[in-house]
């Protein structure tokens, strides 16, 4: 359901599962299997997909928001899906329209939450199909 210039911000605590719903949604979109890493100390990892160029960012090292405009993070999210984890490091950065998911472990017995947000009209589809 995703298509190029959405963006989807994961936070979480460490160890929440922002890489692993990454890597997931990443390997469900490949048209061949390959390795998904995390991107925590390339801050970047892109895939070719075959619609659309899928960006995978991983923010949590990051000090600056200028940074992210080296990384050429702002142009991608008009033209690439992009899965951006600790999106807090955006700040006046971070993009209208994005859909955002909190992943947590409120029980701290090893399942997940998700708290999912966005514009109803652009992720309505998705918030249904992810809470089905």
């Amino acid at each position: 359901m995703l298509k190029a210039g959405d963006v989807v911000l994961l936070s979480g605590d460490i160890g929440a599962g922002k890489s692993h719903f990454s890597r997931a949604l990443i390997q469900s979109q490949l048209a061949e299997p390959e390795d998904v890493p995390s991107p925590t100390f390339t801050l970047v990892q892109t895939y070719d997909l075959p619609d659309s160029e899928l960006w995978h960012a991983d923010l949590y090292r990051l000090g600056d928001p200028d940074q992210i405009v080296e990384l050429g993070l702002l142009d991608a999210f008009d033209t690439a899906i992009c899965l951006v984890e600790w999106p807090d490091r955006l700040a006046e950065l971070t993009p209208d329209g994005a859909l955002s998911i909190l992943i947590g472990d409120p029980n701290k017995d090893d399942t997940r939450s998700l708290a999912v947000s966005g514009d109803a009209d652009r992720w309505a589809p998705v918030v249904e199909a992810l809470t089905a």
